[in-house]
């Protein structure tokens, strides 16, 4: 099993920013990401930097770190610009990018633009246009193209992502249209389990839910004639019942960490603390789970 980070984008590139990215690669992190929104729940009115240019940055000041968005969506991107970014992106950090990418929700970035918040089907119908379009426009030297909602006319991708054939995509989905565009477009799928078991939920009914959805991707792979286990399995942590729990000591995180991994989870992401929040947690127990914990799993 892997072990990755997320790191919010709230602080400074010049007071401490930068040093969060350098310390995930000395830490061995196998990857780090960073949530691409304008804003996000409790911190909107604080310090919010956007993902894209962080990422370059962070692609600019580290050799072996993966680096990727958890995750990008429709909210406010296009596919035609997003692909010149992501490509620019991947050259820069010489081919270390995954895209995390999902159909977006309700938050701030749902109506930053001046539109009213798209329902859910109404998501899933321009995430289901959008990432065919955007594995084109990656793929492809010239795209033309005309939906019902995003229009490519002769967009221009040369020389292309270095990474062949294109960056790859981490489809995050729970629903069958997006499991569908997993199977079909992701070199790896997201997950952060069942938000209806947020509250109330336990970690026994979380683990059965995120069962489910893992025999959900199963299905929508079958259905194309593609292996499941040719996708990698993502866990960004933090949404399941026991929430910053596992990362109390480190014997408490290999405990969970077994038991995702027991379902074929083979990545696991966690949050980087940040003090007062919800992600607040003992840095010297993180960073000591870092270390650890990779080779207790194996």
């Amino acid at each position: 099993m892997r072990l990755s980070t997320v790191i919010l984008p709230v602080r400074r590139w010049s007071e401490g920013g930068r040093d969060q990215w350098l310390r995930a690669e000395e830490l061995g992190f196998h990857a780090a990401y960073t949530y691409d929104h304008l804003s996000w729940r409790s911190f909107r009115d604080g310090p919010w930097f956007g993902a894209l240019p962080t990422l370059t940055a962070a692609a600019a000041v580290t050799d072996r770190l993966r680096l990727g968005t958890l995750v990008t969506s429709p909210n406010f991107r296009h596919p035609v610009t997003l692909a010149k970014e992501l490509i620019s992106l991947d050259d820069v950090s010489g081919g270390r990018v995954t895209l995390g990418i999902g159909a977006g929700g309700t938050g701030f970035d749902a109506t930053a633009l001046g539109q009213e918040p798209w329902t859910p089907r109404e998501r899933a119908d321009r995430f289901g246009e959008f990432v065919p379009l955007l594995d084109r426009l990656l793929t492809e030297d010239a795209v033309s193209s005309e939906g019902d909602f995003y229009t490519a006319h002769e967009a221009r991708n040369i020389p292309g992502c270095v990474q062949r054939p294109r960056l790859p995509f981490a489809v995050a989905a729970t629903g069958p249209r997006g499991m569908r565009l997993a199977a079909r477009y992701g070199q790896a799928w997201v997950t952060t389990g069942d938000p209806k078991l947020y509250e109330d939920g336990t970690p026994e009914q979380s683990v059965d839910a995120v069962r489910g959805q893992l025999d959900r991707l199963a299905d929508a792979c079958a259905g194309i004639g593609r292996d499941a286990a040719e996708l990698d399995r993502i866990l960004l942590t933090g949404f399941t019942p026991d929430r910053t729990d596992p990362l109390r000591s480190v014997d408490a995180f290999v405990d969970f960490a077994g038991r995702h991994a027991a379902l074929g989870i083979d990545e696991l992401v966690i949050h980087w603390p940040i003090p007062d929040s919800d992600f607040a947690a003992d840095q010297a127990v993180f960073e000591k789970i870092a270390v650890e914990v990779p080779a207790q799993l194996g």
